[in-house]
């Protein structure tokens, strides 16, 4: 009878021994399933899980206000590349009236040889004042015979077309129109064939 018990005493030594051996390798134990489903369900996973939409939120913020960054500095570089374009506008506008005057102080007839040398000094203003301008980049534009172009003559009167002047050309300039760069400053005023 000893041997007996000795022999079922191992026989359920090895039934134990085989079911511990088969918990650890399948890291299953009678309640592990419904232990892992309580694990899910923990305040640490929800806090987990709170913390990773908050990171996902921050992340999407930080790529938006990086990309708002970008823009301004693309905006802002393009704004002040335009100011250093069109800098001298405000100058510009302000030096054209006084190139008209010394124009049509030039159109009066000089009689008399104070008058001649002072006709001369203007001459040499108004030839520096458009050395001046033009090593701004401000040209003056409509010349006699050009084609009429809206966006920078303005037409002031039509006159009918001839053989001289051919329909859309500028017959009579009354006013030098400015451009700076490809801005116009001022419209020239000018009379067109039609």
């Amino acid at each position: 009878m000893a041997e007996e018990k000795n022999r079922v005493d191992e026989q359920v030594n090895d039934t134990t021994q085989a079911t511990a051996s088969e918990n650890v390798e399948g890291n299953a134990t009678p309640g592990a399933e419904a232990d892992a489903t309580v694990d899910q369900n923990t305040p640490e996973t929800n806090q987990i899980a709170d913390l990773e939409a908050q990171l996902a939120a921050m992340e999407d913020k930080f790529l938006r206000s990086q990309a708002e960054i970008a823009n301004m500095h693309t905006r802002f570089k393009k704004e002040q590349e335009t100011m250093l374009k069109y800098e001298g506008t405000k100058l510009a506008k302000a030096v054209i009236p006084a190139v008209d005057n010394l124009e049509r102080a030039l159109a009066v007839p000089a009689e008399g040889e104070a008058a001649e040398k002072l006709k001369t000094g203007v001459e040499m203003v108004l030839k520096t004042v458009n050395q001046a301008l033009e090593s701004n980049d401000i040209k003056a534009v409509g010349e006699v015979g050009e084609n009429f172009d809206p966006t920078c003559h303005q037409a002031i009167q039509s006159v009918p077309a001839d053989e001289q002047h051919p329909a859309d050309t500028i017959v009579n300039v009354l006013q030098k129109g400015y451009m700076l760069k490809d801005r116009v400053l001022r419209p020239a005023m000018v009379s067109v064939a039609q």
